[in-house]
């Protein structure tokens, strides 16, 4: 059956991803964004002003929210650490009373698909992470949470929402595994922090599919753990990056350096996180890249 889906942050790494997955299997992507409309399919929005004309979702099946500015694209400072948060609650309250405004219009909810990401649990070492987990206590859990809550009122107005929680993506030409497959290929993919960290990593694929999941299926409601089940410590995902490419993964970056290149942001890039996708897999989603060997020969390869 052919959809109309409403895509937010359809230009960054997964928001394209998606908006091109969702093409090829036939479907109508509208792009919310955040200029001029100048195209077929284009419909202009301002998150920071709250304005999103609700009729303009008439026709669509869904809506995946992914906007928000990048958490690692610059050092942080105040602002930006204010960006970060206000770019997501922002958009995410936006979306949300429009599909209110749209319900109460017309009778239909419509589905909602929010980005979230598993910063939600804080630093856990090697707590079993589910959806269930209690948040962590720092600045990015906080930030997530309040991401989350800004759905709160379409899930109150009978909108049904589900929210994914994001992990590392896995994608060679963008986000976290970028820089980790460049410095693999010089031979400097070595750990970073103890090495001992689990990262919650999940391939560009399988976060596409994730999304198309929720999408298909709006009787899923609640937060769904975006990270494939084959979890790793992060000096097992550096050796394994380093095999595949035939490069020694030996000289690890300890946090007090990687804070001198990248600031407060290295606390959570060696921040352990042993997340399960509980949900997804309880859903009946099946990942493409389940282990770590064969999303590491995927990343490579592509």
């Amino acid at each position: 059956m052919t959809r109309r889906v409403a895509v937010t942050g359809s230009s960054g790494l997964i928001g394209g991803a998606l908006r091109r997955h969702l093409e090829a299997r036939g479907d109508e992507v509208l792009r919310l964004v955040r200029r001029p409309a100048t195209a077929p399919g284009e419909v202009e929005w301002d998150p920071a002003a709250g304005r999103l004309d609700e009729s303009a979702l008439d026709g669509v099946h869904a809506v995946v929210n992914l906007a928000g500015v990048g958490i690692g694209d610059r050092r942080w400072d105040a602002e930006h650490k204010r960006e970060i948060e206000r770019s997501r609650t922002d958009a995410t309250g936006t979306v949300a009373r429009a599909l209110v405004a749209h319900h109460e219009r017309t009778g239909r909810a419509i589905r909602l698909v929010n980005g979230s990401a598993v910063g939600y649990y804080g630093d856990r070492g090697d707590e079993l992470l589910t959806e269930d987990s209690p948040p962590g206590r720092d600045f990015l859990s906080g930030v997530v949470a309040r991401w989350e809550a800004a759905a709160q009122p379409a899930v109150d107005g009978g909108v049904p929402v589900a929210w994914l929680r994001t992990g590392l993506v896995m994608a060679p030409d963008g986000g976290a595994f970028k820089p980790v497959l460049l410095l693999g290929r010089l031979g400097l993919g070595g750990p970073m922090g103890s090495g001992r960290e689990w990262w919650p990593w999940i391939s560009l694929v399988d976060e596409v599919r994730l999304l198309t999941h929720l999408v298909d299926h709006p009787e899923l409601a609640g937060a769904f753990n975006g990270a494939a089940p084959g979890s790793a410590r992060q000096k097992e995902i550096a050796a394994a990056v380093g095999a595949a490419l035939s490069r020694p993964a030996v000289l690890p970056a300890p946090r007090l350096a990687l804070r001198a290149v990248i600031g407060e942001f290295a606390d959570y890039v060696v921040a352990s996180q042993r997340v399960q996708p509980t949900a997804p897999l309880a859903s009946g989603f099946t990942f493409e890249h389940p282990d770590l060997t064969s999303a590491v020969s995927w990343l490579v390869q592509s």
